[in-house]
């Protein structure tokens, strides 16, 4: 398995390219950098279930997982989003970091449909549901669950999580939370009155 320090993978994704102008709607926010690594380096230190594989970056935007797991080996990626400013976005971080091994898809996840399944394992950060999108982050889960062949690792508000928890038992899907992490949301739009937002959110593995 490939070495790679918490800290080193860390500082590798805070020179990924985030947003310039996020889309309200599709609550795009840029996950952090020491948000980022400490998720990836648990899928590969832990799981060791990125290198050789088949990674899906589902609601990729700017790219972050999708750099972050082709650093730790993975065989090929996948990043997925609505949005073509996004994929561009993730493209020149890709060709920045010299990444060839991916293929970018721009579609609408809900709309997204495959007769098998498409990636050994599926990272999401989905959107919280909030604002104009209320259930989109249920929609997400469970297509990334039809996608995986292995596990799915995604983010949810911990407020959510008896909700989630209620869904993975209705999909007999297994749900283990991994941890329980500060997801400091920085102002980015106009109406944010902080200078940044801590969210309590559960990071969890899914599996069949």
């Amino acid at each position: 398995m490939k070495s790679m320090k918490l800290k080193e993978l860390e500082s590798i994704l805070g020179e990924v390219g985030g947003f310039a102008k996020p889309n309200i709607k599709l609550e795009q926010y840029t996950t952090q950098p020491h948000i980022a690594a400490r998720i990836l380096h648990t899928i590969h230190s832990h799981f060791d279930e990125i290198q050789g594989n088949v990674v899906m970056d589902l609601g990729c935007g700017s790219g972050v997982f999708v750099v972050g797991s082709s650093v730790l080996g993975a065989g090929s990626c996948i990043g997925v989003d609505i949005d073509k400013s996004a994929l561009e976005i993730c493209s020149t971080n890709c060709c920045e970091f010299e990444i060839t091994n991916v293929d970018l898809i721009q579609a609408d996840v809900s709309q997204l449909h495959c007769r098998k399944t498409m990636a050994d394992i599926v990272i999401t950060n989905p959107p919280f549901g909030t604002k104009l999108n209320q259930g989109i982050d249920m929609i997400f889960l469970k297509q990334a669950l039809s996608f995986a062949r292995i596990a799915v690792y995604s983010l949810h508000k911990t407020s959510t999580r008896e909700h989630i928890e209620k869904k993975a038992s209705d999909w007999k899907v297994k749900m283990d939370v991994l941890a329980e992490l500060r997801f400091d949301l920085p102002a980015t739009y106009k109406f944010h009155k902080h200078k940044s937002v801590d969210i309590q959110v559960d990071f969890i593995r899914f599996s069949h």
